[in-house]
């Protein structure tokens, strides 16, 4: 099935590795808009930085809303979580994340973007893969313009 194939998004942003990896990780909130959180207007996104470590969002009240579970934590090249924002955690995907320097001396980064685990999802997944491969599309020149 076509739609069971990794969703792909790839680009490049001006800024160091450590920096790309860092705003991604530590300073999501920065550049993640809160009309795509659950509480609206979080105090915080979290990324445990380890393998185990919990992603969410801290609201205001303090309550916390997960999202997620980091499985693999490699600063400052790649990430791997486990993604279920506004969905139930059984029916998370998987999200790599990879940060290399640009070849050529040029000050940069390739970030790619490897979402996975749209079969689990059975009939639903064709639907909420192409939601979002949408949504990423909308999230990235914000993290660009943060990061840069």
């Amino acid at each position: 099935m076509a739609d069971a194939e990794p969703l792909v998004v790839e680009f490049e942003v001006r800024a160091p590795l450590d920096h790309a990896f860092a705003m991604w990780t530590d300073r999501v909130a920065l550049w993640w808009p809160s009309t795509h959180t659950l509480s609206g207007s979080p105090e915080a996104i979290v990324f445990e930085p380890r393998p185990g470590g919990r992603i969410f969002e801290r609201a205001p009240s303090g309550e916390e809303h997960p999202w997620g579970e980091v499985l693999d934590w490699e600063p400052p090249t790649r990430l791997r979580y486990r993604w279920h924002l506004f969905f139930d955690p059984r029916e998370a995907t998987d999200v790599e994340v990879t940060f290399t320097p640009l070849a050529g001396g040029v000050d940069g980064v390739a970030v790619r973007i490897a979402q996975t685990g749209w079969e689990r999802l059975g009939d639903a997944g064709p639907p909420r893969r192409s939601r979002t491969y949408q949504a990423w599309g909308a999230l990235i020149p914000s993290y660009v313009r943060a990061t840069e």
